[in-house]
């Protein structure tokens, strides 16, 4: 039952401010389909911007279709990203399978605030050049036991962030680069979207 003393509470209550997030993307973009579809009748974050690194038709069209802002920055300068985020008001930036090394500038410009997903269970596999198939065909030909998914913030080095979330699954009989690209492309589908809302919803409540 509400009283009329907690409806003035309620009334009074200060809203949480909308938290507006951009998906850097380099190749399709299918995780940032995905992340979009998730958040879309969120009600405290939204996908405020799409930023392709190459030309995407697909992901344009998309996008229009969504109501979500899109861009396309073929060369990574701080300030030419600085200001598209600013101008779409962003408050986190995602990295959903973006290719091109963050400078430190624009790190400092969202201290905690840059998330990325790695395809394979950091600190092993990580690194410069180690992105999409070539981290797949590096575990397969490997002797470890699991493979998964890593979620953590962007730091000044590859994949060498503060760990957020992690998941994984067995690998059996040498599992082939194909195999292993297919389950984690269904943990990436799963988990990834939650993992951004339960980071940012901490950071709101605190």
């Amino acid at each position: 039952m509400i009283t009329r003393e907690s409806q003035q509470m309620f009334n009074f209550a200060p809203r949480m401010k909308l938290q507006r997030i951009a998906l850097f993307i380099s190749g399709n973009g299918s995780n940032a389909r995905n992340i979009s579809d998730f958040f879309q009748n969120h009600t405290q974050i939204r996908v405020g911007l799409i930023l392709s690194s190459a030309q995407n038709p697909l992901m344009n069209e998309f996008c229009v279709e969504q109501n979500i802002p899109f861009e396309v920055l073929n060369h990574m300068e701080s300030d030419a990203y600085l200001n598209v985020c600013q101008k779409h008001e962003i408050n986190w930036v995602i990295l959903a399978g973006f290719l091109k090394k963050i400078p430190e500038a624009f790190i400092e410009a969202f201290p905690n605030r840059i998330i990325n997903i790695h395809p394979a269970l950091l600190p092993r596999f990580g690194g410069k050049g180690m992105y999409g198939k070539h981290v797949h065909e590096a575990v397969s030909k490997s002797t470890v036991h699991f493979s998964g998914i890593t979620v953590h913030l962007v730091n000044e080095e590859f994949d060498k962030g503060m760990i957020l979330a992690q998941y994984a699954f067995s690998l059996k009989n040498r599992s082939s680069t194909e195999a292993i690209e297919s389950h984690v492309r269904i943990l990436e589908m799963k988990y990834f979207p939650r993992v951004i809302e339960s980071v940012i919803q901490a950071e709101i409540i605190e």
